[in-house]
């Protein structure tokens, strides 16, 4: 059975079949998952057993595999390159869940993460289900005024060690310190395809030299534009799903839609990307969540 790649929706996604990934792949095959993945930015892999050891070793293949030393809460204590993310057997809160807001992996570091490698170990019967918007597709919708305007701008995420916690003036001083925010600029070409994408998701919280009313009309407009279903898939997991992403040119989320009593075990890896955006050394008056 020879590779195929077949499209799942129009805006983005392709479902890659007649490979076993378990196996370290020819190189004409690795070119042509590779190619898929710049054209569809989001690849899906169905029925694929891997044992940790071959999730690690797959990803390798296309990219530098992060320790995750910024998020020692999720990672497996056997295999530090992977986050075992796994809900609560017995119920969780609907706000305790990871992913839970649109958002490009890593964006809040100096070096942002090339793709995420995500794999389904046991899922739910129905919800759980992952979605994703084709960051390429929402800047070309702008018109050339807006992109004229958002040339030179950078966008301040925050997150880290700490994640950001900005519910009392304290508590944003702090995780400043501990995980520094991360200015980025809201359009980036990506490194491969020379594409210009939007940059820009949930934990960018301000845009530099913008005042704070300013700065959350932009960012919830540019928001709202790429979660537009014209340029979303949405992925209904199964067991033994591995899903490959590209951070550079994607935004995703995932969906607290299904039955708190049943198990979502998901376990990740991330690539590491190339340099992008600065340190922000700003300083505003603390003025609460924004977004």
């Amino acid at each position: 059975m020879s590779l195929e790649i077949g499209r799942l929706s129009y805006p983005l996604g392709a479902e890659i079949t007649g490979v076993d990934i378990s196996k370290p792949l020819d190189e004409q095959i690795r070119r042509r998952i590779h190619a898929a993945f710049l054209e569809h930015s989001v690849l899906l892999f169905r029925g694929q057993s891997l044992t940790r050891e071959q999730h690690i070793e797959f990803g390798r293949q296309f990219g530098e595999v992060d320790s995750q030393d910024e998020v020692p809460k999720y990672k497996h204590p056997d295999y530090p390159q992977i986050l075992v993310h796994k809900s609560n057997p017995n119920g969780q809160p609907a706000d305790k869940y990871p992913g839970k807001i649109w958002h490009s992996d890593h964006c809040y570091r100096l070096i942002p993460a090339m793709a995420t490698l995500l794999r389904g170990i046991d899922v739910p019967r129905v919800g759980g289900d992952t979605m994703f918007a084709n960051m390429y597709l929402a800047y070309e919708a702008l018109s050339e005024g807006m992109k004229k305007l958002l040339e030179g701008l950078h966008g301040v995420h925050y997150g880290g060690k700490a994640r950001v916690d900005t519910s009392t003036p304290e508590r944003a001083a702090q995780t400043s310190q501990i995980a520094p925010p991360v200015a980025q600029p809201l359009v980036r070409v990506h490194p491969e395809t020379g594409r210009k994408t939007l940059f820009v998701g949930e934990k960018c919280k301000e845009i530099e030299g913008l005042n704070s009313d300013e700065s959350l009309l932009l960012l919830r407009y540019l928001c709202q534009l790429a979660a537009r279903p014209q340029f979303v898939y949405r992925h209904r997991w199964q067991n033994n799903d591995l899903l490959m992403w590209d951070n550079r040119c994607t935004n995703h989320i995932a969906l607290n839609d299904y039955d708190p009593t049943q198990i979502r075990h998901m376990e990740k890896t991330t690539l590491r990307g190339t340099p992008s955006g600065y340190v922000f050394e700003g300083s505003r008056q603390y003025e609460g969540p924004r977004l």
